[in-house]
């Protein structure tokens, strides 16, 4: 089985699902998300897999939200995707891909459901 975890070293949440990933015998890819982001076809996919709307993955609390007005109901999805792969910071931490599902490790229990 391929896993790939989207992850932020500096996140505790991130490095306790990895820390389970691992625990569980697996060897995931490890994507440093911050350092190399997802493009936006990547995002749109990991969107697909997750079920969920852009606006439903991004940071709202990040100064970065506020600051680019992000809470705007007039923009469109394609604007939020472009915004966090513009800024990754706001993409939600950690994902976890596998079996063609992904899921946000928050808990870092939640990713256990598709593995």
């Amino acid at each position: 089985m391929t896993v790939t975890i989207y992850h932020n070293p500096r996140c505790s949440k991130s490095r306790q699902t990895l820390a389970l990933l691992q625990e569980r015998g697996l060897d995931p890819t490890v994507v440093e998300y911050l350092n190399t982001p997802p493009t936006a076809e990547t995002l749109q996919g990991i969107l697909v897999q997750l079920g969920i709307a852009p606006r439903n993955l991004m940071r709202t609390k990040e100064d970065a939200y506020r600051a680019a007005h992000l809470d705007n109901a007039a923009l469109s999805d394609e604007d939020l995707v472009n915004a966090m792969v513009n800024n990754p910071v706001l993409i939600e931490r950690p994902i976890v891909i596998a079996n063609g599902k992904a899921a946000i490790g928050r808990p870092p229990e939640n990713v256990l459901s598709i593995l």
